[in-house]
């Protein structure tokens, strides 16, 4: 036992240095004000026009974006589950390798593809079609969003559809029920587990990102996120960038209680 609390200490010190004390010191910045006294202002600012503003655009574009990987991902997610075992391994190794790419690399590709004489608009050109103006526009940020995340999506729902024993299936079709009522009654509620999770895995990065929308939006469009990293970046304001950070926090831990509180067990984890 005690090797075990041993082998654990690298961990525990990782937990202290990386998690624990950064918290204490956003708490302590959100908290107080420049003087170091108690102060309850650097949270009610999110009730700002201009944060309030940012703030609803931010759950709305996340909203949108973990809406559509929903509906992308589980097709996907069902296609890669019903492959033969020597196919399906490689396939999902492919899908989840552009994951290995650093994430800012793969948004900057995006932007090169999207800027109007990008990549896209050059071929548009080519072929004498009209030009595509999508960056720095909403449509820009949610499709970054979908295109990072989709892979935190698929990978809980194909985890809950391969657990599925194919004996309760069977034994639903030989009962009666059609393709759409074994979904509907068998396969969706089963997944459900997985769905949770995908939501959650999408919803709280897409929430609190600022790389998409700086890179895809341009200065133009600012998400709570944005404003967060410019109150530390730019203005140098540690304590209102704190206080707007815990508010994030309490939008995270609501999602992280709805999906303990539908996958009690966690069957969509992706591990």
């Amino acid at each position: 036992m005690n090797k075990k609390k041993l082998l654990g200490t690298p961990y525990f010190i990782w937990s202290v240095v990386f998690i624990i004390i950064p918290l204490c010191m956003v708490f302590y910045y959100g908290f107080t004000d420049k003087s170091g006294a108690f102060t309850l202002e650097n949270i009610i600012a999110i009730s700002t026009p201009e944060h309030v503003k940012a703030l609803y655009l931010a759950l709305g574009l996340s909203l949108i974006s973990t809406l559509i990987c929903l509906v992308l991902a589980y097709p996907l997610a069902m296609i890669l589950c019903g492959l033969n075992v020597n196919q399906h391994s490689f396939i999902v190794l492919i899908f989840i390798l552009p994951m290995w790419m650093n994430f800012l690399l793969r948004t900057l590709a995006w932007q090169t593809l999207l800027e109007k004489t990008g990549v896209i608009n050059n071929i548009l050109s080519f072929l004498h079609l009209p030009a595509l103006t999508i960056i720095n526009t909403p449509y820009a940020i949610v499709l970054g969003m979908v295109y990072n995340f989709l892979p935190f999506m698929v990978l809980p729902i194909y985890n809950s559809l391969v657990k599925i024993d194919p004996n309760v299936i069977n034994a639903a079709r030989d009962l009666g029920a059609n393709g759409l009522q074994v979904f509907a009654k068998v396969t969706l509620p089963l997944t459900l587990p997985g769905i949770i999770s995908g939501i959650t895995m999408v919803f709280i990065p897409a929430l609190t990102t600022f790389v998409i929308s700086k890179l895809l939006g341009g200065s133009k469009i600012l998400l709570i996120g944005n404003v967060v990293e410019e109150e530390f970046t730019q203005a140098g304001n540690w304590h209102l960038g704190s206080g707007l950070s815990i508010v994030l926090m309490l939008f995270i831990i609501v999602n992280m209680v709805i999906s303990s509180i539908f996958d009690k067990d966690g069957e969509g984890s992706v591990l």
